[in-house]
């Protein structure tokens, strides 16, 4: 029973957590596109209220007039909107689902022997870290670099590189990936809770009191807007990465992870100067470009054991079964005992389910060597390889 409420909470959190993000991910596009597609007034009368740019829309039938104000209106309306439920909602959720899938679980999601032989309490107190230090870095660099912008983005680049690098000579690849993402995440919703709003509030607290509005509020917000904007496509990848072990279980996958991380960054520039009417070509080309240079890079090799299993003895599935019984149905079987139910609802218990799905096991096991996860039941090569030969020789 126990296992079941997990998995209800995994699937509640997880549905939560994106229909959140998509309308944070949603409305930070937007308010992105918007500011960079506005023209200035033509209307005198708009000139004169402060308004320093507009744009007319049509969407679902009726008619958009968007303005932005030059500063803040002379007089504030009673019904303002803010944007912030949508930032914090996400990364609650997030936080929720990354607790209950690792930080709960850190034996066999944290932690990867072959990389790190890491305690499941200190595998917890590193991953916390990396959030909150991640923060505190990057909120440093930005505090004393404000006006260096270029120098900024270089030192926020190498950060995210090394932290990568730390990131994946410490915990399972998989988790390092979801590690970085949340890294990245925690300082975009940061940058909403410590700087966006409160800056806005300033704002809103100084017009009600008659006071003149400081600008810097609004260039500190706009410049962690921007930001956050720049990181949205690697934190996605990020996120979506624990699908693709072909990624995470590399051996160098910090520089997968970096190199993905910046075609999204490309693709995420094409389309800023894009809504600046400025299409430049050479930021997606790029980008397909580095994502198909990695996807060669990392592309599996044809096992030895494959290309020998014309010529080697026959193996059967009765060979097999003790290899999957020593190493996979603690994770694969009707009553597993490393989860509280079978993982990807894979079991392995009887011959028949392991022929059932020999193509499954020959690309996870032999091919990409991503299971049995983070190798914690340290499958050998020659497991490995005579898992290779049954597969080839017909998964008899």
């Amino acid at each position: 029973m126990e296992g079941y409420l997990l998995d209800w909470a995994n699937l509640l959190l997880r549905w939560l957590h994106v229909i959140v993000a998509i309308a944070w991910i949603g409305s930070s596009f937007y308010f992105v596109w918007l500011d960079n597609s506005l023209r200035a007034p033509s209307d005198a009368a708009l000139k004169e209220k402060g308004v320093g740019g507009e744009l007319w829309a049509v969407h679902g039938g009726g008619f958009y007039n968007p303005q932005k104000y030059l500063g803040a209106p002379r007089h504030l309306p009673e019904d303002l909107h803010w944007f912030y439920w949508e930032s914090y909602s996400t990364w609650l959720s997030g936080f929720g689902l990354f607790s209950v899938l690792y930080l709960f679980n850190p034996k066999v999601f944290l932690i990867d022997p072959n990389v790190a032989n890491l305690t499941p309490t200190v595998a917890v107190i590193l991953a916390l870290a990396f959030l909150v230090v991640g923060w505190l870095v990057y909120d440093v660099l930005c505090r004393a670099l404000q006006k260096k912008e270029g120098l900024l983005a270089v030192l926020v680049v190498a950060f995210v590189v090394i932290a990568s690098w730390a990131a994946c000579n410490l915990f399972s690849g998989r988790a390092a990936f979801l590690i970085i993402g949340a890294m990245i995440a925690t300082i975009m919703s940061a940058n909403v809770f410590f700087w966006i709003i409160p800056g806005q509030r300033k704002v809103v607290a100084a017009m009600k009191a008659g006071q003149p509005v400081d600008p810097i509020h609004g260039q500190r917000g706009k410049q962690r807007s921007v930001h956050n904007t720049y990181f949205t496509l690697p934190v996605l990848f990020a996120m979506l990465s624990n699908h693709y072990n072909m990624t995470y279980s590399h051996q160098y996958n910090w520089l997968v992870l970096v190199l993905i991380m910046v075609a999204g960054v490309l693709i995420r520039q094409f389309f800023i100067l894009r809504h600046k009417g400025v299409v430049n070509v050479v930021y997606p080309i790029v980008a397909v470009a580095l994502l198909a240079a990695v996807a060669a890079w990392i592309a599996p090799s044809r096992p030895a054991a494959a290309a020998a299993g014309a010529s080697a003895a026959a193996v059967d599935v009765a060979q097999v079964k003790p290899v999957m019984d020593k190493h996979c149905i603690q994770c694969h079987a009707a009553a597993p005992t490393l989860m509280p139910t079978p993982a990807k609802g894979l079991m392995f218990d009887q011959p028949d389910q392991i022929k059932a799905h020999a193509q499954q096991i020959y690309q996870q096991v032999v091919v990409q060597k991503a299971m049995p996860l983070g190798n914690i039941t340290n499958m050998t090569e020659d497991e490995r390889a005579l898992i290779g030969r049954w597969f080839e020789g017909g998964a008899k």
